[in-house]
């Protein structure tokens, strides 16, 4: 949020002592005062706007901005994600999916499975909802096998993560390029060759490992099937057909963009009516709606269900999300008050001119801005746009490029934590509290984007080599 009228004016060095200062506030009233979350980020996002100097006028302002942004991609997706998944589970239907992906890869390999059926889900579908089409599954073959949740969801959400951070057509890579003037098939390869081993070695292997330490109880946020829906689950083909259906229709709005953004589509194409229906149909919101409202047919009125049980099978999943949905906007409201404050401006003022190699200086300040404000985005945005001048006059190869565009979206990623509204919403799902979380999925994701960078660093340089 732009503030009109207002400058900051306190340097980089004063506004990181804040954003820090805050964050170990903010730690430190969660773990150690055991303040609920919702309340702790909304007091240290009050204190954090005054102590930048926000205008007291506009304080409120930013703090609702940050907050209702936030909610305006999470409610939506994660209550109708919440109900399509509660429909899948008590009908039996992850069951279903589960014993199959057991009997195909066995229980040793179920993780690995659960990884790799989201890597593939996660190719043209962002990060958030790929995750919430696939929790029924993770949790159903996490109450089968056992080992606690972590074994199986890491694996899978690292998976997602991975795809989203490195691959095309997803928003950091194809804004990055954008910036730098990359050839989208060549970001695409180098992404394939860094997000599959970092998946193995950084989601995979981690997640395994990590699940051995803790063993943590499958969350109850979808519920149960009862013996009567196991014992008449539905079909295999059903299940998988409802699931890969969002999957499918926000796919058609995510090449329609890609294709409309590369320039493929004329601009007389692009304001047919058949158009921008085939990507309204495509967003996540509705495409969520659409397999909702096909999953209540199919596995309740078409099952002898009647609507008064399905209604109330329906409201029963949304009191579980609800915590989820409000800490995960808080967390966008503490990463929009910082973002407000100007202190991504001011790091880049400061950064701009690290004189190192091109391609650490764009990871080193992806990573410091995506540490100091939160959003990904943002920090990927912000340092494509500072570096993009010496990319244009450094006369690299067509691969080089490419390989600093997955090395500035892999700095984007490092060090998830209590200022990005992604840590809440995954750690809330898995049932993590603060501590847990830090020590699984901010791990998780900095190995991911320092591997990330390691592999682009040497595509860089053997690109450089043959070039």
């Amino acid at each position: 949020m732009v503030i009109e009228g207002w400058t900051q004016t306190l340097g980089a060095g004063p506004l990181l002592l804040i954003a820090a200062a805050s964050i170990v506030v903010l730690l430190f009233l969660i773990i150690k005062l055991r303040m609920h979350a919702l309340v702790a980020l909304i007091v240290i996002s009050l204190a954090t706007a005054f102590a930048t100097g926000i205008p007291a006028n506009q304080v409120v302002p930013v703090l609702i901005n940050g907050f209702g942004t936030t909610l305006g991609t999470v409610a939506l997706l994660v209550g109708l994600g919440a109900m399509l998944g509660r429909i899948v589970e008590t009908s039996g239907g992850a069951k279903v999916l589960a014993d199959y992906l057991i009997g195909v890869f066995g229980e040793k390999r179920a993780p690995f499975a659960l990884g790799l059926a989201s890597l593939i889900f996660g190719f043209p579908i962002f990060f958030d909802a790929g995750l919430v089409v696939m929790l029924p599954v993770v949790f159903a073959v996490a109450h089968r096998l056992g080992g606690g949740v972590l074994r199986y969801g890491l694996p899978a959400a690292g998976a997602f993560s991975v795809m989203h951070i490195f691959l095309p057509p997803h928003p950091g890579p194809v804004s990055a390029a954008a910036f730098f003037d990359a050839n989208i098939g060549l970001v695409l390869i180098a992404g394939l060759i860094t997000a599959i081993p970092t998946w193995y070695v950084t989601a995979y292997l981690f997640g395994l490992w990590t699940g051995k330490k803790l063993v943590l109880p499958v969350p109850e946020i979808l519920g149960h099937a009862s013996a009567e829906a196991e014992s008449h689950p539905p079909r295999f083909r059903t299940i998988i057909g409802l699931l890969l259906l969002p999957l499918v229709l926000i796919f058609i709005n995510t090449g329609l963009n890609t294709l409309a953004s590369s320039g493929v589509l004329s601009e007389e194409v692009k304001s047919e009516q058949w158009f921008q229906v085939l990507r309204t149909i495509g967003e996540t919101p509705v495409a969520l709606l659409i397999a909702v409202l096909v999953a209540v047919f199919v596995l309740g009125a078409r099952r002898g269900k009647d609507a008064g049980a399905i209604e109330k099978l329906l409201e029963s999943s949304l009191g579980p999300v609800c915590s989820v949905i409000l800490i995960t906007g808080a967390g966008g409201m503490f990463g929009g008050v910082l973002r407000a404050s100007g202190i991504g401006d001011a790091l880049a003022d400061v950064l701009g001119n690290l004189g190192i190699p091109l391609i650490l200086a764009g990871f080193l300040i992806a990573a410091i801005l995506r540490i100091a404000q939160g959003s990904a985005t943002v920090a990927l945005t912000t340092t494509a746009g500072l570096i993009a001048p010496a990319v244009a006059t450094a006369g690299l190869t067509g691969m080089q490029i490419a390989a600093l565009v997955i090395a500035v979206a892999a700095g984007s990623v490092v060090v998830s934590h209590v200022n990005d509204s992604g840590f809440w919403l995954v750690g809330r799902f898995f049932g993590m509290d603060v501590k847990t979380t830090l020590r699984t999925w901010t791990v998780m994701e900095t190995l991911i984007g320092v591997m990330g960078f390691a592999i682009a660093a040497v595509l860089f340089l053997l690109a450089g080599v043959a070039g």
